[in-house]
């Protein structure tokens, strides 16, 4: 079984998932970040289909840029300027490439969570 990841979006300050948030993801080689996908989010929130899977899906450092100001004054959410969340950088490891790597992101205008879901 190879492994893939996952991400979705839940927009906590109104209770829904969050569509049409842009989503950037990039490889992180040392000082290199290489853009490898870009994607917005549906109707649930989610992709459609894995961020990345098959033999794409290596160990390694990787960023996902959730484009969240974009997505928040979208929803007519007022918000200042500028707003105290701009895009949101989440950087993490794959350490085993056999493995469902699920990074969500919880959004409200200030604040933001993340955890390694399944």
């Amino acid at each position: 079984m190879s492994g893939r990841l996952t991400t979705h979006v839940l927009d906590t300050a109104l209770g829904k998932p969050a569509r049409g948030l842009a989503i950037d993801l990039f490889r992180i080689e040392g000082e290199t970040r290489t853009l490898i996908r870009s994607v917005v989010t549906n109707a649930d929130g989610r992709v459609d289909g894995p961020m990345l899977e098959g033999i794409a899906f290596e160990v390694g450092t990787y960023e996902l840029l959730f484009h969240a100001c974009d997505y928040l004054r979208a929803t007519g959410v007022k918000l200042p300027e500028p707003a105290f969340l701009d895009v949101i950088p989440l950087r993490f490891g794959i350490a085993d490439a056999g493995s469902h790597y699920h990074v969500p992101l919880l959004l409200s205008p200030f604040s933001y969570s993340t955890y390694r879901g399944s």
